[in-house]
């Protein structure tokens, strides 16, 4: 089918104010009589805080305010467990914690403030190993343990399975913590009792609704009095959400406070030290297979860092479950995986959502699997991989969509010429550097999944003079959620772009989608828009066909007129909604879309986890120097099943961008933390890939239209990420001999075989 606006590459709606400058970010926001926040963060990752002495701050001029946990009136927040502290009351869980606030006339009697605070404290030792952590104490005191989540899956009999097999393998792999490295650091303004709420909070944040239930539970409030303002965002990659919450609380209550607009804004210090980060994982895998490559059972135990705050930990690890085999049909199948706090920087939300890591090794471990039978690693995958009619691992039958794994491998292959360039680098190579190339692939279930509620709204509007409003649950987060929507609703309606404006997402006015993460937003919230569109377009046609005495059936919307089915221009769009307007007809609608049924047996440890899947296949050629163990990523090729692409030119941005933070985490990347204490504390010496490591990228587009997408959409924003590093690490292993199973594969790791520690100045 030909579309008009969708699977076309139109104009970023947000692209003007981005580029011209115009655009206004939470650090840009400017109010009457502000104030600016500033936080005082632990200096010891565990201990009981003894006294804290403010009334030196208290009494500095230009300091408005000074406030401790005794001033909060709910002072434990969280998406899931609450149990995350705005301000340390008694005890310090890691060395991000808040504990205590000023609001004053400048940053820098702010700063000045937090200097003049004493405070006293007892350190206590803390828990800094996940696998040391499950035997320890608890951290937390109203917990039994320092188990955060246990999740399981179950599929046949792994016994059978390991006795049936002629080969297997026992390994172990590692994965780091990872810092989201956003260009813009967390912002949020709040402002007192604006347009009749409560706490109005502009800012950077991620998911609005996520941030208003916090800063409501915090306070003691209705939701309805607290409203959240979304502005344009300097990137996330899910990194603002808790602690954007938290910023939130805080601004509020001194808003609320000292009556005037509070800003707070952290430097890239403060971010890194507060912010959650990526779940470093300690994974034990044993594989079975047969001779002739068959996998027959898979036995996987993950160990995930949580950190001090349970976060997103109860839901990471469980899409780790449910996809930690692989997208392979394997008949017996046991996992288990689990989070642990500790005293570290508390982990979350961070692009792939526990898939990466996952991935990471259980593709390792299918190109070790390959070179002990003598295969390839394309034969290996081809043997075993999902089809049409497939079973998962966690009982589901693949029958509702195309599953197209064969179809990205070929793409991939054939794009980077890797059967040719494997059989080349597989030769002795002589010199200081060496070549390889290397795959992975991936299937990753789509939006939010069985572990939570998955709905959005949207709110669409048709002016009298054609113009079109748009409003959303989701929020733009910098990835083009903005475009995709307004070409869905223009689609739908057969009007050009520039006549739908897409408004700020805002809780009191947009309907509550839940959270923007999960790659769910083309998805879910485009199906809320289309369906918005729908019933918008179904209430004009029925005016527009009694007007004319037609059936509305026999109506067609496109190049901004009406015509009916057999060419005839009855009249354009804006003449239609003019006389629609003054008739009375009803053209502001909203969207809503529930995701289809789907269902887990926790106890049990199988079901349908989610409604439909996207597979990828991204394949590495890289240089390494043997003499210094540095790697060259030459070139990347990166396929990609995404249902439908709305705007492929967008699409492939996500592909160039996702790539590269996969070579970051492969080869670079790691926040370096010893006992609880972050050593790299600016990008300065956390090292992220820049324009220089960039290889040549090959971005390539299938599409097989999903039967639950809007036009076939599913999901293109996490998976672009979570290859690369495995990709990476298998052409590594091709081209040095070594394999290495811990990341990054960093200098020292490829060169020594493993990573010079770091200590941190004990003074």
């Amino acid at each position: 089918m030909t579309y008009s606006k969708v699977n076309k590459p139109l104009e970023r709606v947000d692209a003007y104010e981005k580029v011209t400058g115009k655009a206004k970010y939470g650090a840009d926001l400017q109010f009457a009589g502000m104030l600016y926040g500033k936080v005082l963060r632990a200096r010891c990752p565990s201990a009981k805080i003894k006294k804290i002495n403010v009334e030196k701050a208290r009494s500095l001029p230009g300091v408005w305010a000074v406030m401790t946990a005794e001033d909060v009136p709910c002072n434990e927040i969280g998406v899931i467990i609450q149990d995350q502290q705005i301000l340390a009351k008694e005890r310090v869980y890691y060395i991000g914690d808040g504990i205590a606030m000023v609001a004053a006339e400048s940053p820098e009697t702010a700063a000045r403030a937090l200097e003049a605070i004493e405070v006293e404290y007892e350190e206590i030792p803390g828990v800094f190993c996940p696998i040391k952590s499950k035997n320890e104490s608890p951290i937390h005191s109203d917990r039994r343990d320092n188990e955060i989540i246990h999740h399981k899956l179950r599929k046949g009999d792994v016994n059978k399975g390991f006795a049936d097999s002629d080969v297997i393998l026992n390994r172990e792999y590692e994965t780091q913590f990872v810092e989201h490295g956003y260009l813009e650091p967390e912002a949020v303004v709040a402002v007192p009792h604006e347009n009749g709420s409560l706490v109005t909070i502009y800012g950077s944040v991620q998911n609005i609704f996520a941030t208003r239930d916090a800063v409501a539970r915090c306070l003691r409030a209705g939701l309805s009095e607290i409203r959240i303002v979304q502005n344009h965002i300097g990137g996330s990659f899910g990194g603002k959400d808790e602690v954007v919450s938290s910023m939130a609380c805080r601004a509020a209550l001194l808003a609320l406070k000292t009556n005037r607009p509070v800003k707070m804004v952290n430097t890239r210090e403060e971010s890194i030290v507060e912010s959650y980060k990526r779940h470093p994982y300690k994974m034990k895998y044993k594989v079975g297979a047969t001779k002739d490559g068959r996998l027959l059972a898979m036995e996987i135990e993950v160990i995930a860092d949580g950190g001090a705050y349970a976060c997103q930990t109860p839901f990471v690890p469980w899409r780790s479950v449910v996809q930690a085999t692989g997208p392979y049909e394997i008949p017996h199948v046991k996992t288990d995986t689990y989070g642990y706090y500790t005293n570290n920087v508390y982990t979350g939300a961070m692009r792939g959502y526990g898939s990466p890591q996952v991935i990471f090794a259980n593709e390792s471990l299918m190109d070790e699997l390959a070179q002990e039978l003598g295969l390839s690693p394309l034969e290996i995958r081809m043997k075993n991989i999902l089809r049409n009619g497939s079973v998962t691992a966690s009982g589901q039958k693949l029958d509702r969509h195309e599953v197209s794994l064969a179809e990205v491998i070929e793409k991939a292959a054939k794009a980077i010429d890797f059967e040719e360039k494997y059989k080349r680098y597989s030769k002795p190579q002589s010199g200081d550097t060496r070549r390889g190339i290397g795959m992975a692939i991936s299937y990753r279930g789509c939006s939010l999944g069985a572990e939570a509620v998955d709905a959005a709204g949207a709110v669409l509007s048709i002016q009298k003079d054609g113009s079109v409003y748009l409003y959303s649950g989701l929020a733009e987060n910098g990835q083009g959620l903005k475009t995709a929507f307004c070409q869905i609703a223009a689609e739908e309606l057969g009007v050009d772009m520039k006549h739908v404006t897409f408004l700020e997402a805002n809780t009191l006015i947009s309907p509550d989608s839940g959270s923007t993460v999960a790659s769910r937003s083309t998805l879910v919230g485009g199906n809320a828009v289309l369906n918005a569109a729908k019933r918008a377009k179904d209430a004009l046609s029925r005016f527009i066909a009694d007007q004319f005495g037609l059936s509305s059936n026999d109506l067609v919307f496109e190049d901004d007129c009406i015509f009916t089915s057999d060419g005839k221009r009855l009249l354009s769009f804006t003449e239609a909604a003019n006389k629609a307007f003054w008739a009375g007809v009803q053209l502001s609608h909203v969207g809503w879309y529930v995701a289809p049924s789907i269902h887990w047996d926790e106890e049990e440890g199988k079901g349908n986890p989610y409604f439909t899947y996207v597979y990828a296949c991204q394949m590495a050629e890289v240089e390494v120097d043997m003499g210094t163990g540095e790697v060259t990523v030459l070139n990347m090729a990166a396929a990609h099943d995404v249902g439908r692409a709305i705007n492929p030119e967008m699409l492939k941005g996500q592909i160039y961008g996702g790539v590269m933070m996969g070579l970051g985490y492969g080869i670079m990347e790691e926040v370096e933390i010893d006992e609880g204490h972050i050593l790299n504390l600016n990008f300065d010496n956390y090292l992220m890939p820049t324009s220089k490591d960039m290889p040549t990228i090959i971005p390539i587009i299938v599409e097989n239209p999903d039967p639950d997408g809007p036009y076939g959409a599913k999901s293109i924003g996490e998976p672009t990420l979570e290859l690369g590093a495995a990709a990476i690490a298998n052409a590594i292993a091709q081209a040095t001999g070594k394999r290495i199973r811990s990341l990054p594969l960093n200098l020292e790791r490829v060169l020594l075989g493993y990573p010079l520690k770091k200590g941190r100045d004990k003074k």
